[in-house]
């Protein structure tokens, strides 16, 4: 029997229904928020961007005999109707398209074996970094960039978290045994995250490609991570290693082959999931007044050759270099500080997105984020928000992009924000921001937490 989303959802709030009831007995606790996003286009015709109706319910076990609970899950209507002929009108999953999101799920075991040891078990985030949102050394948990603008957004993952206290020192030990790719920008926003191949005097017609997963066993899949943690000097600083698969796939094969037309072709790729190994860094502090943060990764991935068959053009088979064995570093530093007035501002410089791999390839990005709260709180204004793009210092010119993104929250009655805010963006077409100055958008939020 099929078991429609609707009433799995019914089933779901009757139960948290009963269980809320004894909640207070149990030692059982509910949070989370209610929150949409919807986004409009400011060039063309106005399109909607987004549309997002999202859920979060958290539940979680107070600590007892040792151990805790912990589970999130989002219920989300993403997206449009997406309704292709008359049949599809009678299908509420076409009409209203919805989805379930376990994102996490985990037990506490507290003192496991050894009094110093806590042990953590289950599908959970993994954050590592000092970072605001952008963290060179969070390489556990696959990406989510279902929505690019949420930065630093992670699924959970399936496994085990080791934290073993010895005195000042806190050593952690992560074991992730199965693979799951990053979730990549949807729809108009896809080709950010695209290797692009130049054809120099031909045009292309379609792409396609097919992804090439790794074996599922545990040779193949494994990830893990050992993090050392201290205290020096008032500062917060760790060491960390990660070895496993990328979450981001690469091309590894393509197959241009032409069409009817002279000069168009079409291209098909096959795109695998390196392995590498990253070593990272991270420090936290202040100065005075002044909130300090930094962390560098390097990472060393294996070699990953890209084979080009041209040959129904007559032209052959090449052979290239996708990602070098060779190291290259990735590192953010930042700082942020609350003037008297209650103006906060947040600056990060940023080299080499989350996307960008190969010593050759990683851009420079200053990321600035500022607050001022009005009328004892009730009004939120983000004057200064948004990123600066530059790809070589050289020429700035021709390699710059800008995204400005002002935001203005209200909160009219307590655990309510209402938000309108605005993204403009202008660049260079070789710039990561650049290939969205045609995207310019406002967007429209509302977010109730309990």
């Amino acid at each position: 029997m099929t078991v429609k989303i609707e009433q799995l959802i019914l089933c779901l709030c009757l139960c948290g229904f009963c269980v809320t009831v004894n909640a207070q007995e149990h030692g059982i606790q509910w949070n989370g928020y209610l929150q949409t996003d919807n986004r409009v286009q400011l060039l063309g015709e106005n399109d909607f961007s987004w549309h997002e109706y999202r859920l979060n319910l958290r539940a979680e076990i107070a600590p007892f005999n040792k151990t805790h609970f912990y589970s999130e899950i989002w219920v989300r209507a993403l997206g449009f109707p997406e309704v292709q002929n008359s049949a599809d009108l009678d299908d509420n999953s076409i009409l209203r398209p919805m989805n379930i999101e376990l994102r996490e799920a985990y037990i506490d075991i507290y003192g496991f074996m050894l009094p110093e040891l806590d042990v953590r078990l289950g599908r959970q985030r993994i954050a590592w970094g000092t970072g605001d949102k952008i963290n060179p050394t969070d390489n556990l948990n696959p990406y989510d960039l279902q929505d690019i603008w949420d930065f630093g957004r992670h699924l959970g993952s399936d496994g085990m978290l080791a934290s073993l206290y010895l005195g000042e020192y806190t050593v952690s030990t992560a074991i992730l045994p199965m693979f799951t790719p990053a979730v990549l920008p949807a729809g108009d926003w896809a080709f950010i995250m695209s290797q692009e191949t130049e054809l120099p005097g031909l045009i292309v017609r379609n792409t396609a490609d097919s992804i090439i997963m790794p074996e599922n066993n545990l040779r193949e899949t494994f990830k893990g991570g050992l993090k050392l943690k201290k205290q020096f000097f008032g500062y917060d600083m760790s060491i960390s290693y990660v070895y496993g698969i990328s979450d981001l796939p690469i091309a590894n094969r393509a197959l241009i082959s032409p069409t009817e037309n002279i000069g168009e072709v079409d291209i098909y790729s096959e795109l695998i999931y390196p392995k590498m190994h990253i070593a990272g860094f991270d420090i936290t502090g202040a100065i005075d007044e002044i909130g300090v943060w930094g962390e560098v990764a390097m990472f060393l991935p294996e070699e990953v050759m890209l084979v080009t068959d041209m040959s129904a053009l007559g032209m052959g088979v090449f052979e290239s270099v996708a990602l070098e064995d060779k190291p290259y570093v990735k590192y953010l530093v930042g700082a942020d500080y609350t003037f008297r007035n209650g103006f906060y501002i947040n600056l990060q410089y940023l080299h080499g997105f989350m996307h960008e791999r190969g010593r050759d390839n990683l851009q420079n990005y200053l990321l600035v984020g500022s607050e001022l709260k009005l009328l004892n709180n009730k009004i939120k204004i983000m004057p200064i928000a948004g990123a600066i793009e530059i790809n070589d210092f050289g020429n700035i010119k021709d390699n710059f992009a800008m995204v400005y993104a002002p935001e203005i929250t209200y909160n009219p009655i307590d655990n309510a924000e209402l938000a309108v805010g605005t993204r403009l963006i202008e660049g260079s077409d070789n710039t990561t921001f650049g290939q969205l100055k045609n995207n310019d958008e406002v967007y429209f939020k509302l977010k109730y937490s309990f």
